[in-house]
């Protein structure tokens, strides 16, 4: 071992070797993980962009980050209960169950995630249900500055598009097309070439189930996947594929992927301490255009 390093927030440590380099995942749900750090670089042309949902595409982490706090006042049986800013890069970018193991053993280490989740599903379904009926928080779901712009032009130049998300289908499917509906640019199947979610959320009585709440974001598999088989690129072709996130825990996926990255401003990848994992860090998309021409 020649050096041993770590992102801010101390999700992903670095083992670093002579001729290799390891990636550490830590897991609060008590399943790490090790994986080789791939050389990243791009070639072009360009042939498929990988996006995030949340922050990236669409702006709806305060959204999110409000359940989890209304989860843990619940817990709490504190109404009035806050999350602090030093939180943040802790509630948002990973699994729902890795966001409330942190809040459960920060706040109420007497609770357990279990039960920290069934109060966040009620939360879920009912603000949901209040959008989706025109009576909830009309500032939830937000696309981007320049989505519809830069997806129409990657689509003109025969770019593959992938979205991807550690987000639960449940949650990330309403974000997507209350997105689309708001820019008329019609179904989202439709338009992306694959889209990949954490799958469903397993509960008492409900048989479906998947590794969406183990594997998450910094963990590769959602880009593996996506781009493997949902877009039929190889591992040979990966330098010609590059994904875009705005979050610490995103940036190291697609690194760990095999990706180049571009990290967009706005989420929490300085404040994670993951920026210099990044090989482009952009404002805006005109600026990832520039990048990816």
């Amino acid at each position: 071992v020649t050096a041993v390093l770590a992102t801010g927030d101390r999700k992903v440590e670095f083992i670093g070797f002579e001729d290799r380099t390891l990636a550490h995942v830590r897991s609060a749900m008590g399943y790490p993980a090790y994986y080789p750090v791939p050389e990243a670089r791009l070639h072009r042309p360009v042939r498929a962009v990988l996006m995030d949902l949340d922050g990236t595409s669409v702006r709806s982490e305060e959204f999110w980050i409000w359940m989890i706090q209304l989860t843990i006042a619940s817990l709490l049986g504190r109404p009035d209960f806050e999350l602090e800013e030093a939180d943040l890069p802790h509630v948002s970018g990973h699994s729902v169950s890795e966001h409330l193991q942190y809040c459960v053993d920060k706040y109420c280490a007497d609770r357990t995630v279990e039960v920290a989740r069934k109060y966040y599903f009620e939360h879920t379904h009912y603000q949901m249900n209040e959008i989706l009926e025109g009576r909830g928080r009309k500032d939830a779901f937000r696309p981007a500055p320049g989505l519809k712009d830069f997806l129409m032009l990657l689509k003109d130049r025969g770019i593959r598009i992938g979205l991807v998300t550690s987000g639960l289908y449940e949650k990330a499917w309403p974000e997507v097309l209350a997105a689309f509906r708001t820019l008329g640019m019609g179904d989202p199947t439709d338009f992306y070439d694959a889209i990949i979610t954490a799958g469903f959320p397993m509960r008492k009585g409900v048989s479906a189930g998947t590794l969406g709440e183990l594997s998450p974001k910094p963990h590769p598999w959602h880009y593996c996947e996506v781009s493997r088989v949902g877009l039929g690129i190889s591992g040979e072709d990966r330098h010609h594929v590059v994904g875009l996130e705005d979050s610490g825990a995103g940036v190291c996926a697609i690194r760990l992927a095999g990706f180049e990255a571009i990290g967009m401003a706005g989420g929490n990848i300085v404040e994670s301490g993951t920026k210099a994992l990044c090989n482009h860090f952009c404002e805006d998309f005109v600026e990832v255009l520039k990048v990816i021409s």
